[in-house]
């Protein structure tokens, strides 16, 4: 029997569920199993894992203060296969927003807790996480700080053959420490539900945030998504959609 972990974002890359899965997939030892859960044909390769699993683990975003739409149509379906096969599993569910506040994600918690009730599952809570999408983005500022510390070293090395540039290091370092530092409420509480999923208990709802001050949170976040409003939807598309010629 292993933990089951499903990742329920509808992106197909680089999203916020597959960071906060692998993250607490950290704190679960043993054999797991993980699966993406994007459109209905995902629904019956899902299922059948169920058979083997103890756990199961939804990741997923905040939509609208609720659960994803796919998502409720794969749960319509979970609720019937558990009822037929008679699997009484624990589920967990690791959920983040946008907003500053992880409080913003109860009502999709209790969501899934009357799911339990009505499935005949034990619910084991979860966490969730607010300031999803900006945590996201310190996993890629740390992809990118290692890459310009290998670049570093390397020209250190050609330049003057220390394979330890000081400065390099030291401005990784500070930069590891900051961004491990954004995440840390996020790791202690992924963490206490790693121990209970282990262990077969429920960890209650536990609600967390990135770590730092409100008023800084909304200033770049008003530019982030400022900028991604323009290029994926927003005046620069505009600019280069291809035009309807209307008749007449």
């Amino acid at each position: 029997m292993k933990p089951l972990f499903i990742n329920c974002s509808p992106k197909k890359r680089f999203c916020a569920s597959a960071y906060f899965l692998s993250l607490q997939r950290l704190f679960v030892r043993g054999e797991k199993v993980t699966k993406k859960l994007r459109t209905p044909a995902d629904h019956a390769r899902i299922l059948m894992e169920f058979n083997d699993a103890q756990a199961v683990v939804f990741c997923l975003p905040l939509y609208v203060d609720g659960i994803p739409s796919h998502v409720l149509r794969f749960m319509e379906e979970m609720e019937a296969y558990c009822k037929k096969n008679s699997l009484h599993l624990s589920l967990y569910c690791i959920a983040n927003n946008g907003f500053i506040e992880g409080r913003q994600n109860e009502p999709l918690m209790q969501s899934f807790e009357h799911f339990c009730s009505r499935a005949g599952l034990t619910w084991g809570g979860g966490v969730g996480i607010g300031g999803g999408v900006m945590l996201n983005v310190t996993r890629i500022v740390f992809v990118v700080d290692i890459a310009l510390l290998v670049l570093n070293t390397v020209l250190s090395m050609i330049n003057t053959g220390n394979f330890f540039p000081k400065e390099a290091w030291i401005s990784f370092g500070e930069n590891a420490a900051l961004l491990l530092y954004f995440n840390l409420g996020v790791l202690f509480y992924l963490a206490r539900m790693g121990s209970s999923i282990r262990k077969g208990t429920a960890s209650g709802k536990k609600y967390t945030r990135i770590l730092i001050p409100s008023f800084i949170f909304i200033l770049f976040a008003d530019v982030f998504f400022i900028i991604i409003s323009l290029f994926e939807g927003g005046l620069f598309r505009g600019w280069l959609a291809k035009k309807e010629i209307e008749n007449g």
